[in-house]
């Protein structure tokens, strides 16, 4: 096919593959030539017909896409005879092939990770073994080349991610009009500044939407021009923060005014950071990982501002506040992180139609659906806004502080995260008992449990199982810190048998280690262990009358810790180089125990949260510093000369 200037259509998409990024461009006449090219390939595969007509941009963001490693290209436009129809749940190509429920067409246009190239090679032989005017299922018409690929990929079994069009244009074209149409939308578009509106989040919280992206594309535009990297503002970010938890600790009002304002510039420019990433297409494993733990740190240091701030006000327990808030965001982050991997799971496991189908369960499921594609009412805002989102979090850290002071700031996000937990809770644990997805399953539950020798060394307890256990435990250190802070508030000690005795009922959690984790709700399994050592770490503490600080400075090095395993669940990331040196939460509450009894807490606390600190440390080094490798893209066009695709 040739277009108005003159030019084949396959001809100006290789040069537009060339300027998305790809270093090797390829055309090839049909799917056998294809399966013969790939039996080398060694990093992500690019593929497309030669029926595309759309954006440089498109295939870039394609090319660049960071949600996952294979990723398609999904269109919303009717389907026309012998396209693919998909469906798409939560960024998932989770049907292909079926126009029943179908959300889009495959656009002719996919990358492919080094994990599914065998599936890619096996989906070519026999996409290519198959009679030409052969088609998917429920597909009219005869296929093209690159559908007929595209669906027997996903008959392997491949799991590919959704990249939708947004803003700027792509079109599958099958004649002269239809491609003069595709050409004239293109050119409507002014793709540098659909590039800068697509920087910014299609969906994001209330504060986010209204108080940062009207203006902050703008800041975008200008690091972009400055050359900044996405890594550079995350780091000026990451000083904002700093300062504003100083002069929240400084106190007075001229400084809280000021705190405030550098907290909201900061998370602006944490914004800023994403937005810059999607702009200029500066997308990396490291990136990711150091934006997911910038952002707990800087929380956690305002956190730590306002509780020393409070204290100097003359508030008592202002740090015992900061702990508080510390450990309850810790926890509900790491219910949010395992729902959405539960979510998501569920999503490639549709639910087969029961009796149940009508309960509470999935009645709540199809309201929230309902609320989440009602897009700017007022039921979608207060859904995005309830579950107290960081945006949220930290204007409200802003305000309050500014007008009130740190601990008025302190008892505000403990006041509203306490509810978002209950909420959140309580509806996603009725929503998970519905669709019955065992998620920890799916992962090494060893590494995400974060079990120590202790744990890994008993026998598999298939009862109560492993929730009920961990649960336990968490509710035993609770019962271990008010004993302790009622002994130390009468003046007495904490026995050591006490100690034992609760460390004994924490490693209730340890129990169910080698239990396989296949209940509705073993996804909350991981967030019930962080709790009981957070927890018994507190009790520890207060039982040996060690500062208030240590204590939140020994918890926030755990926190740490966790991030980087969710940080890795989230990007589907190998386990840290070092894991196994971090004695796990058995073994580093059984030493912290053990210091306790002995009577060196405040030394138990340095040792250990330094040990961990300098783990993790090394364990960044090597990860991202010592042993990653660039992988090289190879895209490859499916037809070419004048001849259809295929």
């Amino acid at each position: 096919m040739t277009t108005a200037a003159g030019e084949r259509l396959a001809d100006r998409l290789v040069g537009q593959w060339r300027r998305a990024g790809a270093s090797d461009v390829r055309v090839v006449a049909d799917l056998t030539e294809l399966a013969a090219l790939l039996a080398g390939a060694t990093g992500p595969v690019l593929v497309s017909g030669a029926d595309l007509v759309a954006h440089t941009a498109v295939l870039r963001h394609l090319a660049t896409s960071p949600v996952g490693p294979t990723v398609a290209l999904v269109l919303t436009d009717p389907p026309a005879p012998g396209q693919v129809p998909v469906r798409e749940e939560r960024g998932q190509v989770v049907a292909v092939g079926d126009p029943a429920g179908a959300t889009g067409v495959f656009g002719g246009a996919l990358r492919v990770g080094p994990a599914d190239l065998p599936a890619l090679a096996a989906a070519a032989e026999a996409a290519a073994n198959a009679a030409p005017t052969a088609r998917p299922a429920r597909v009219a018409g005869p296929a093209s080349a690159v559908d007929r690929l595209f669906a027997e990929l996903a008959a392997c079994g491949a799991l590919a991610f959704a990249h939708r069009v947004r803003l700027l244009v792509a079109h599958r074209v099958g004649t002269g009009a239809d491609l003069a149409a595709a050409e004239a939308a293109v050119a409507a578009v002014d793709e540098d500044k659909a590039e800068l509106r697509l920087s910014v989040k299609e969906r994001d919280d209330f504060f986010t939407t209204f108080f940062v992206s009207t203006w902050s594309p703008y800041v975008t535009k200008a690091a972009a021009r400055l050359r900044l990297s996405p890594t550079a503002v995350t780091m000026i970010s990451v000083a904002f923060a700093v300062a504003a938890a100083v002069l929240f600790g400084v106190g007075g009002r001229p400084a809280l005014v000021a705190g405030a304002v550098l907290l909201y510039l900061g998370f602006v420019l944490d914004c800023v950071d994403g937005q810059l990433a999607r702009y200029t297409r500066q997308f990396s494993a490291w990136g990711g990982w150091l934006d997911t733990m910038a952002d707990r740190a800087k929380e956690y240091l305002v956190y730590a501002g306002l509780g020393y701030g409070a204290m100097h006000a003359g508030f008592r327990y202002g740090w015992a506040l900061a702990i508080a808030a510390m450990t309850l965001q810790t926890v509900r982050h790491m219910t949010d992180t395992w729902y959405g991997v539960l979510h998501d799971e569920a999503a490639r496991r549709p639910r087969q139609a029961t009796g149940e189908a009508g309960g509470i369960g999935g009645r709540l499921n199809a309201a929230s659906t309902r609320v989440q594609a009602d897009t700017g009412s007022v039921s979608y805002w207060l859904k995005r806004t309830v579950v107290f989102p960081i945006g949220e979090r930290w204007a409200l850290m802003a305000v309050t502080a500014a007008l009130f002071g740190p601990l008025v700031a302190l008892c505000a996000v403990l006041a509203w995260g306490t509810l978002a937990f209950a909420y959140t809770g309580a509806l996603r644990t009725l929503r998970a008992r519905w669709m019955r997805v065992p998620v920890v399953a799916t992962v090494d539950a060893t590494l995400h449990r974060d079990d120590g020798p202790l744990a890994r060394g008993v026998p598999a307890v298939r009862r109560p199982g492993p929730l009920v256990l961990a649960v336990l435990g968490a509710l035993g250190a609770v019962a271990l810190l008010v004993w302790a802070l009622s002994t130390v508030r009468a003046g007495d000690r904490l026995p050591g048998w006490g100690l034992l005795l609760g460390l004994l009922v924490l490693l209730l959690g340890g129990l169910g280690a080698r239990a396989p984790h296949t209940g509705a709700l073993d996804w909350l399994v991981p967030a019930a262990l962080r709790a009981g050592e957070y927890l018994f770490a507190i009790a520890v503490g207060v039982a040996g009358r060690a500062p208030a600080w240590l204590i939140f400075g020994y918890v926030f090095v755990l926190t740490l810790h966790h991030y980087d395993l969710t940080a890795r669940l989230e990007k589907r990331q190998a386990a840290p180089p070092l894991h196994s040196w971090t004695l796990g939460w058995d073994g580093r509450s059984a030493l912290l125990a053990l210091a306790t009894i002995a009577g060196y807490v405040s030394i138990g606390l340095v040792t250990i949260g330094a040990y961990l600190l300098v783990v993790f440390g090394a364990s960044v080094v090597l990860a991202w510093v010592v042993l990653p490798a660039r992988a090289r893209r190879a895209p490859v066009l499916v037809g070419g000369g004048d001849r259809s695709p295929g």
